[in-house]
């Protein structure tokens, strides 16, 4: 199965546990794990925090677009994306077209729970967290929903079940040309 199934994208909102099941996901198929942010940070030599004071959202989104353009040509990773990168048309059509993408739908609850504390986060950085990561959810969960092909809830069981059920939906995925989305979602 490993050799014949594409690359793993992962999206969802900032503490959705992109990393987390990435790491462990890339373990379990004997492929590469990349962050797109921390590619971006090396690139760069700077932090997102640094790029986001000195080019403002925007000088980072470029140059999360040329990252995602970069690393989804690459076969046979596993990539968790910035919560954001769906934002860009061309960041959905990278993901959509060039592999497997997984939702990973994590509730505000949860996204508070796991970053409330976490001040490498720029958006998180105003008065109140949980109204930016409930409008930051109001907005990009459509996004990530029309981009999925694969729509897994977060927050209610431990990343290596998560890992376990992911893998049985892979299954099912071959090497075809093009991906089409099931938006299936596993409600365990």
């Amino acid at each position: 199965m490993v050799e014949e199934l594409p690359s793993v994208f992962l999206v969802g909102p900032m503490g959705a546990g992109k990393t987390t099941i990435g790491k462990l996901l890339a373990k379990q198929l004997g492929r590469t794990f990349v962050d797109s942010d921390w590619y971006v940070e090396s690139q760069t030599g700077a932090d997102i925090a640094w790029i986001f004071a000195k080019e403002g959202e925007a000088g980072f989104r470029e140059r999360e677009t040329r990252a995602i353009d970069e690393l989804t040509q690459k076969n046979q990773i596993v990539l968790a994306t910035g919560g954001g990168a769906v934002m860009c048309a061309e960041n959905r059509a990278f993901l959509q077209q060039r592999g497997i993408v997984v939702y990973l739908n994590a509730p505000v609850d949860v996204q508070m729970a796991r970053t409330a504390k976490d001040k490498s986060r720029p958006l998180l950085q105003q008065p109140n967290p949980r109204k930016i990561l409930q409008d930051l959810y109001s907005k990009r969960d459509p996004l990530y929903r029309q981009v999925a092909h694969i729509i897994m809830p977060t927050g209610h069981t431990y990343p290596r079940h998560m890992v376990n059920q992911l893998l049985q939906q892979l299954a099912s995925f071959n090497n075809s040309a093009t991906i089409t989305p099931e938006h299936n979602e596993n409600e365990s």
